[in-house]
């Protein structure tokens, strides 16, 4: 049985997210059985005192909080494929990817050994959360910005464990303009999932909660629908 998603608009390991981490240990059983592994590869193009930050805010939270923590040193293609990382993902019950860039995470982690043992982590009722960058991967595209003449990105495929959707973290906080242009230039199968920092959504058996301080966006083709923290939704994910 699939376990938990959750997508995080901003705000990883920090304080204002305490009440929904300690809702996502309590999907594993609560803390005292919650095994925690952080993967903070998505900053490593942001250099290794970056990552060892993430790595550091990781365990100290999620610590706080009374859940066994480890982290997970993914830097390259070949750390993905190392077998003895491979077992440390392996043996959490919580993965938690940190934010950073996302096109140098998806591009990490594609077709590895530990991203197939993320995968088995939720296929068997895990928890499975990423924050920004991390969210992002998690969507069926993934924006990129476009390096030719033309229009200014692409989508781009992601891991689409929510199918058909595209995932924008750090929604209220954006320019508005951008975002507007995003919206007209969905492909009509598309779904946008606008989440606000310090703000997630989290999947359970009724569909999604969003959960937080503030709210998420659900927007397809002309339409558009906003739900604030507490407020479940249902995404139509047909194409």
């Amino acid at each position: 049985m699939a376990g938990t998603l959750a997508l995080v608009g901003s705000g990883e390991f920090l304080e204002r997210m305490r009440g929904v981490d300690a809702q996502l240990l309590a999907r594993v059983g609560g803390a005292a059985l919650a095994r925690v592994v952080i993967i903070p590869t998505a900053s490593v193009p942001d250099g290794p005192q970056v990552v060892a930050r993430w790595a550091e805010l990781g365990r100290a939270h999620f610590s706080s909080l009374g859940a066994a923590v480890d982290v997970a040193p993914i830097a390259t293609r070949a750390d993905a494929d190392d077998p003895a990382i491979v077992v440390r993902i392996a043996a959490a019950n919580v993965v938690y990817f940190s934010g950073g860039r996302p096109g140098f995470l998806r591009a990490t982690l594609k077709d590895t050994r530990a991203w197939a043992a993320v995968r088995a982590v939720y296929d068997q009722g895990g928890v499975l959360a990423g924050c920004s960058a991390g969210a992002m991967i998690l969507g069926a595209k993934l924006i990129a910005p476009r390096l030719r003449l033309g229009w200014p990105w692409r989508f781009d495929d992601a891991f689409g464990l929510v199918p058909n959707t595209l995932i924008l973290p750090h929604y209220d906080a954006g320019p508005a303009p951008l975002f507007a242009l995003v919206r007209r230039s969905l492909p009509p199968t598309l779904t946008l999932l606008g989440i606000d920092e310090g703000t997630a959504l989290i999947s359970d058996d009724h569909g999604w909660l969003v959960a937080g301080q503030r709210g998420v966006e659900v927007a397809r083709a002309a339409q558009r629908q906003r739900y604030l923290s507490g407020e479940r939704l249902v995404l139509n994910e047909a194409p």
